[in-house]
Order: structure tokens, then C-alpha cells, then sequence
């Protein structure tokens, strides 16, 4: 198979870049020359936010089986790359969000949820909303029956790039007493960038098509078997989890998800966030390692590079201050 990745060299991308190339692929890699494409592929440069910033693809005569995009930004760059490419690649896997369901999302719903706004021509205009438009012109030049939508939910693993599970690790690795939100037994759902990359090339491989939500299924894991799975690797000899209840973190404004990384209290926002039906994409191979293997192998990837995750800039900042921390623990 010869896949076009759009991206590759950090996060999501560089997880179905490596898959690929493990797996004997041709992989050419289309990006800004940031970072340093995976030792194999080969790498064509391009800003896709800039005049002529597709030229290294439209020169080329490369074609491809498989394009995969994980734009998040204004729609019309990824309408401009599918135009270009919709003759001389075979299909277009775009990595959406389950964040185009339009909010709340009653627990257990599928892909037949009510979906946001967009356009295929917007500048961005708000998260959602871009990756609505993304769609709407991924399948506007590559037609419905050779797109796939991986409408992922949280991502985690190695090379994360948002900070989420990396400040999570770096705060038990501190350690003494930490805020650890309730209830414990609060069901947890994610993907790892590994998997997610996996069922990506399974299904361009095997000429699927249309929405699928891409995460572990309901109850994969919960915030105890997280949070203590932290521990077990990165845990100082003091490390004590202090289980807190929701309406204590309420009353000191610590917010849920941005502060307290993963977790949303129970109720709308935990539902919307982290009980959304896979069915479909189990059924279409879709598979999710244990939890305790994404967390070992984040902190052995994080220490690797000193302890400092990387950081997208057009992403907030995320974790708990350590003052808000300890006056909710009374301290």
C-alpha cells in the first residue's frame, strides 16, 4: 500500500506513519519541516496555510491507495488538498472528532447523532465546527464511498502533544498528596494514538467508508484504574491519591477536563465525553490496548525526552495549579 500522510511528524500523525511503515507501506509524508518526518518515509514540505503551499504535491506524479488527514484548522485547506489529490489517490481517511455531535450527547449514542454546523469553504471558525467543514469537504471532492471518517474521542499515548496525560504523570511523579476526582469507579474513554493509527490503515486497507466513532468502548477503563495505573510508573515514594468528591471541586471553580485533565464530572458533561457507542467501528476491527500499557509507555516516551511534553500552540494550557490543589485538599 503507498499511503499520503498529511502531517506525520508529531502526535496522531506520526502514530499511522510509523504503523505504516511497520508494516512495509510506502509512506510519503507531506509537511512543514518542523520536525523530523519517522526514518523511512519520505518527506515532501509544504505549508498548507500558505500561498503555493501545495506545490510539492502538485508537482510530484506520485500517486497514492490512501491519503490520511488529520487537519484541524480552517476547512478549505482541506478541500484544496482533496481537490488536488482526488485523482491520484485511491481514498481519503480524514481523523474528525466525535466533538461534531452537537452537544449534549446523550450516553450511548452512535453515528446517527445530530452533527454541528459547517463549511467546506470556512476560514476556522471553532473546533467543532472546523472539523464539521473538514468532512463536508473531504467528501465533496473524494465522494462518500471513498471516505472514511475516524471521529476520534480523547487520544492518548506517546507523542502527545496536548499535555493531557503527560501532566497527569508529571504531577504524581512529584508526589505527596493529590487531588484525585471522584467517584472512582467513573468510567473512562479514550484512544490511544497507536490503536486509533492501527484501525486507520486496517480500514483503508479493507476499502471502508463513512463516520466511525474511533474509541475504546464504554467502561474501557475507569479513573481509579487511571490514575493508579500513573502511580504504578511515575509515582513518588509520598504519592498518596486523596479521593475528592465532584462538589468539592465545584465550590473551589477547579474545572473539569482543562484543570483535571480527562475527567468530567458525572452527569451531561461525562456522558457527552466518555459513554459514545462504538459498535461500529468494534465490529470493524477497532481495538483498544489496556490501559495501564498507554500509560507505561507515555512516562517511558516522556522521560526520554526530560520530562517536558511538547505543546500545541493552538491549544490551552492544561493541569491543576499546585495552590487551587492543596487549598481543595484544605491544606
Amino acid at each position: 500500500m503507498r499511503l499520503l500522510m498529511l502531517g506525520g511528524t508529531e502526535f496522531v500523525g506520526r502514530a499511522v506513519t510509523e504503523a505504516a511503515l511497520a508494516r512495509g507501506w510506502e509512506v510519503t509524508v507531506f509537511h512543514r519541516g518542523r520536525h523530523e518526518a519517522p526514518a523511512g518515509a519520505v518527506s515532501l514540505l509544504g505549508d498548507r496555510t500558505a500561498d503555493g503551499g501545495l506545490d510539492a504535491l502538485a508537482a510530484s506524479d506520485a500517486e497514492w491507495d490512501v491519503v490520511v488527514d488529520t487537519w484541524s484548522g480552517a476547512p478549505r485547506a482541506v478541500r484544496d488538498t482533496a481537490r488536488l489529490l482526488a485523482g491520484r489517490a485511491g481514498r481519503y481517511v480524514y481523523v474528525s472528532s466525535v466533538s461534531v455531535y452537537r452537544w449534549p450527547i446523550a450516553a450511548g449514542s452512535d453515528e446517527n447523532h445530530a452533527l454541528v454546523g459547517g463549511e467546506p469553504d470556512a476560514d476556522a471558525v471553532a473546533y467543532a465546527e472546523d472539523k464539521r467543514g473538514g468532512e463536508l469537504a473531504a467528501l465533496a471532492e473524494f465522494g462518500a464511498e471513498r471516505t472514511v471518517l475516524a471521529r476520534a474521542g480523547l487520544i492518548l499515548g506517546p507523542y502527545e502533544n496536548i499535555g493531557r496525560l503527560p501532566w497527569w504523570l508529571n504531577r504524581v511523579a512529584r508526589g505527596g498528596p493529590v487531588l484525585a476526582p471522584g467517584p472512582r469507579e467513573l468510567d473512562l474513554q479514550y484512544i490511544d494514538a497507536r490503536d486509533l493509527a492501527q484501525w486507520v490503515l486496517d480500514a483503508a486497507f479493507a476499502g471502508l467508508y463513512g463516520p466511525y466513532n474511533i474509541v475504546s468502548p464504554v467502561g474501557h477503563t475507569t479513573t481509579e484504574e487511571f490514575l493508579k495505573a500513573c502511580v504504578a510508573v511515575a509515582g513518588a515514594a509520598d504519592t498518596e491519591l486523596r479521593w475528592t468528591d465532584p462538589s468539592v471541586i465545584a465550590e473551589h471553580g477547579i474545572e473539569p477536563w482543562t484543570q483535571l485533565p480527562v475527567w468530567a464530572p458525572p452527569g451531561e458533561m461525562h456522558d457527552s465525553m466518555h459513554r459514545t457507542s462504538t459498535e461500529k467501528a468494534v465490529a470493524a476491527g477497532l481495538r483498544a490496548r489496556p490501559v495501564a500499557d498507554t500509560i507505561a509507555d507515555t512516562w517511558t516516551w516522556l522521560q526520554s525526552i526530560g520530562g517536558q511534553a511538547p505543546h500545541r500552540p493552538d491549544r490551552p494550557t492544561v493541569g491543576l495549579p499546585p495552590e487551587l490543589e492543596a487549598k481543595a485538599l484544605g491544606r
